[in-house]
């Protein structure tokens, strides 16, 4: 039985496309087979893992739609173990065509049913929004993750991210948990990044990741060539960093 992943907050820049692209790409290393699921529209995390966005003409839209199933949808992308259902910029308008259908917020749980038991992990990388796509992926997913930047304003918002997530807990979805809050771009030089570590940890202590993402050049360049950090630089610290989430994550489910 495959575990779904949403991750999610709803501010721009965390890093949430890094972490799925990357995630995804991690647990294939550790050879679990892998669905990754771009719901958002600026198909980010389809282009980082090599897939050529402009012609997909089955994702993540028609999945929502229910006019095609996730069988027909997923694609291959050069991770090992991991496959796709990719995004495309059409996205943008499930919001609106989902409105006014009826269980709206159920149309991604219900299409992921026949695939759920294919894999160890499903991975939905989330839009930077809370509106109606981010609520079908919370509403699909056992759990969430939350990636926090190590900078200032990285509680704010916050509060909002995980009401969201309490009001779908109580009615969409009472078996969601949050996996973790995840900390992004940390720079051990900057007296910020290690306030923010402090705070996190101090207030969430348990809910937070014992891995914690460090700025790492190499991360950034991997998207432009599509490919994940793995597949890039296998010896870099963000590869390292990945990893070690991948094992976390994977001790966590045992």
């Amino acid at each position: 039985m495959g575990k779904i992943i949403a991750i999610a907050n709803q501010k721009g820049g965390v890093g949430k496309t890094t972490t799925s692209v990357n995630l995804a790409a991690s647990l294939g290393a550790l050879e679990k087979k892998v669905l990754l699921i771009d719901a958002d529209p600026q198909a980010n995390a389809s282009s980082g893992l090599g897939v050529d966005v402009e012609s997909v003409e089955i994702g993540t839209y028609q999945v929502l739609e229910h006019s095609n199933t996730p069988e027909e949808a997923i694609v291959d992308c050069n991770a090992p173990n991991v496959k796709m259902i990719p995004a495309h910029i059409d996205l943008v308008a499930i919001e609106i065509e989902l409105v006014d259908k009826e269980n709206r917020e159920y149309m991604l749980k219900k299409a992921l049913q026949s695939v759920k038991d294919k894999f160890d992990y499903i991975i939905i990388d989330c839009a930077p929004s809370l509106g109606l796509l981010t609520l079908n992926a919370l509403t699909a997913a056992d759990s969430v993750i939350i990636p926090i930047q190590c900078e200032y304003f990285a509680l704010e918002g916050l509060g909002k991210l995980l009401n969201t997530i309490k009001s779908v807990q109580k009615i969409h979805n009472p078996d969601l948990d949050i996996e973790g809050l995840l900390l992004t771009m940390y720079d051990s030089r900057l007296r910020l990044s290690n306030q923010v570590v402090e705070e996190v940890q101090k207030h969430f202590n348990n809910m937070v990741f014992e891995t914690v993402i460090q700025r790492n050049i190499k991360l950034s360049e991997a998207p432009s060539y599509g490919e994940s950090i793995i597949n890039y630089d296998a010896t870099s610290r963000g590869a390292s960093n990945y990893l070690n989430l991948a094992e976390e994550i994977i001790q966590r489910n045992k």
